[in-house]
């Protein structure tokens, strides 16, 4: 694929977000390789992670908000671990979801948006997971309504699987929810909607 570079895009105000979302400058990878050699997820990802730090320091930044790869990026952290130039290639990752969920890209892989949704309205009402409705709602959305329908009985006598939610988490729970709204409505407030030449 063929790209030309224009001097403009090389440092465009989503990458100057992405690098104060998590902190890092993407312009510290130099490209070995490390990241994606050692990352267990490499092989069903679209791209590798090294990758994707590319396209962001080439100022290709939609086509990294798109890419598969920074959805299916588990947070393991073994990039992080493992890169000689100290670059939290993790948070890198996380900022870019956090970024494509702003700008409201759709992501390519549907399953893990829908479950992060289902895990975090649960965590909200009950104030920890409830392995049951998550279940049942993650099969109803993906449609696949029978899967692991086997394992639940082994699970349940052997207690790992509750019938009913536990509403203990709640009180520790429900300030945190609280504070990231705050944290959202005052981000808005801060900073308006990216601007047209940031999205490009």
């Amino acid at each position: 694929m063929k790209h030309i570079i224009q001097q403009a895009r090389l440092r465009p105000t989503i990458i100057q977000a992405v690098e104060e979302i998590s902190g890092q400058d993407v312009k510290n990878c130099y490209q070995c390789g490390k990241c994606s050699a050692g990352c267990p997820i490499a092989a069903d990802m679209d791209m590798p992670p090294n990758q994707v730090m590319r396209l962001l320091q080439l100022g290709l930044v939609d086509e990294a908000l798109r890419s598969k790869t920074i959805w299916l990026c588990a947070s393991c952290e073994t990039c992080t671990t493992r890169c000689p130039r100290e670059v939290d290639l993790a948070g890198v990752m996380d900022a870019l979801r956090n970024l494509a969920l702003r700008k409201r890209i759709r992501s390519p892989e549907r399953a893990v948006t829908l479950f992060n949704k289902i895990f975090l309205s649960i965590v909200k009402r009950y104030g920890r997971v409830f392995e049951m409705e998550l279940i049942g709602m993650f099969n109803t959305g993906t449609l696949n309504f029978f899967k692991d329908m086997t394992k639940a009985p082994k699970l349940f006598f052997k207690g790992r699987l509750k019938l009913w939610p536990s509403f203990k988490g709640r009180k520790t729970a429900n300030p945190v929810f609280k504070d990231v709204k705050r944290l959202e409505s005052s981000e808005r407030l801060e900073k308006p909607a990216l601007s047209k030449d940031a999205k490009a």
